[in-house]
């Protein structure tokens, strides 16, 4: 039976619309020359066996009665998802930066394998790019990471594998998918319930989880309050405009040094200082909270906490809401701030909550699934007012080709009433930013990115 989609991954593609583009993405910048092309896709190809999904579609169930699934796509063609293409004269970080929103405008076909990769030729200072542009319903942001080890090579001398004989499984039989739909919904209850039975066994483990997901519902209930009109929130269209900022990781561990905090305190502190400076620049007031949804991962740890891929390519998130005190002038009291909302956020055991909700949708039929994932993003115009994402990303500098990358950031997708996203992604000793804003309503994003940097350097200087 094919792989059946998740009710999370499910909900990425249910509230897409014509101006919600649910895909993620990274730009690496690498010293040059740029490879031929010839041989940028002969290395890609060689690694398809690797991520078996890169060339699978979406099939979906006759009438809908379940979730969709993954199949093997007969007219698979490397070529239509590589692609080659130049920045205009001068070839600056401008350039680059305009491209990248362009090439994120633009939805992903949805009867072709969801992903592409574009090389990206003549950046000033003999560079070049690669924007690896996935579906967020094929990958969340943990498990990108491993796609993008993947696709690159941990020493400069790699060479191309030879691709691996690939020959597609046939199409599943409508009738057999509507049967195993039937099926699978039929048996969730029962696997639920047995699920429950195992729980009850252990009182004191199931009072325990019990507990801590009431504790962390009532930490949500708080997103009920509106927050105070702004800019931020409104209709979106279906342009982006990108930009981005940049921090040495050391920089951060001095902050963590002087002042106290985690590591993502202090970068959530840098992003408060950014739309701090962004809502200023509009000449609105600062005298209020930024209300952000801070994606957590909840795939297995590490001995140093941090979390490791499974090796596979399913979103494994929950989720935490984060109010950003942008009314805080003072940068060392609102990294303080922030550090003392995070440790009390974690305690509440929201990010539990949030996913303990994700995993009871899977007793929704599809089309309940859809309605209420447009009813979440649609309803958020005033109730929340950006998404801030931070993934750990390899320390180690990775290649193409031969090619180091010198640089990755990261691309995430708005969608609803946001206009302004924060998508960070550490990389080599480097904290990197990528902000995304609607092409009409926040083109001034460059002003949240200075306002970032500016933020971090504060701290620095700060007694």
């Amino acid at each position: 039976m094919p792989d059946r989609l998740s009710p999370l991954d499910s909900s990425f593609l249910a509230i897409e619309d014509g101006v919600s583009h649910m895909h993620i993405a990274s730009i690496g910048i690498f010293e040059g020359p740029a490879p031929r092309y010839d041989d940028f896709v002969a290395m890609i190809a060689g690694k398809l066996h690797l991520v078996p999904r890169y060339r699978q579609v979406i099939e979906r169930v006759p009438g809908d009665l379940g979730r969709p699934v993954w199949v093997d796509d007969p007219h698979f063609n490397i070529g239509y998802h590589v692609r080659h293409t130049a920045l205009p004269d001068p070839g600056g970080d401008h350039e680059l930066r305009q491209l990248v929103g362009r090439i994120m405008s633009q939805q992903l076909d949805r009867s072709k394998p969801l992903w592409e990769i574009w090389m990206i030729d003549g950046l000033e200072g003999d560079r070049w790019a690669m924007a690896a542009k996935t579906h967020h319903c094929m990958v969340d942001g943990v498990s990108g990471t491993e796609l993008l080890s993947v696709i690159l090579d941990l020493t400069p001398d790699g060479t191309p594998s030879a691709p691996v004989a690939w020959e597609p499984q046939p199409r599943p039989n409508p009738l057999g998918l509507a049967i195993g739909a039937v099926v699978d919904m039929a048996r969730s209850p029962y696997e639920q319930f047995r699920a429950v039975r195992a729980a009850l066994r252990v009182p004191r483990r199931a009072a325990s989880q019990l507990l801590a997901v009431g504790k962390g519902l009532s930490a949500m209930a708080g997103l009920v309050r509106p927050t105070p009109a702004s800019s931020l929130n409104g209709p979106i269209g279906p342009h982006r405009t990108w930009s981005w900022a940049t921090a040495p990781v050391e920089d951060i561990r001095t902050v963590r040094r002087q002042h106290g905090g985690t590591f993502n305190d202090v970068v959530l502190a840098c992003i408060t200082a950014g739309f701090r400076e962004l809502l200023l620049s509009r000449g609105e007031s600062a005298d209020r909270i930024v209300r952000t949804l801070v994606p957590v991962s909840v795939r297995p740890r590490d001995a140093q906490g941090v979390a490791v891929g499974d090796g596979q390519l399913a979103n494994k998130v929950s989720a935490m809401f984060a109010e950003l005190p942008v009314y805080e002038a003072d940068p060392v009291a609102r990294l303080h701030e922030v550090a003392s909302q995070m440790a009390g956020l974690k305690d509440s055991q929201e990010a539990l909550a949030a996913e303990a909700l994700t995993s009871l949708s899977g007793f929704a039929p599809p089309l309940l699934l859809a309605l209420g994932g447009r009813l979440a993003t649609k309803g958020s115009q005033r109730n929340l007012n950006t998404v801030t994402t931070n993934v750990p990303g390899p320390q180690i500098p990775l290649y193409v080709l031969g090619r180091r990358m010198l640089r990755a950031f990261p691309f995430i997708p708005l969608g609803g009433q946001m206009r302004v996203t924060v998508g960070i992604f550490s990389y080599n000793g480097q904290v990197n930013f990528g902000v995304t804003g609607d092409y009409d309503a926040a083109s001034d994003i460059d002003v949240l990115c200075r306002g970032v940097e500016k933020g971090l350097a504060d701290l620095l200087t700060a007694p």
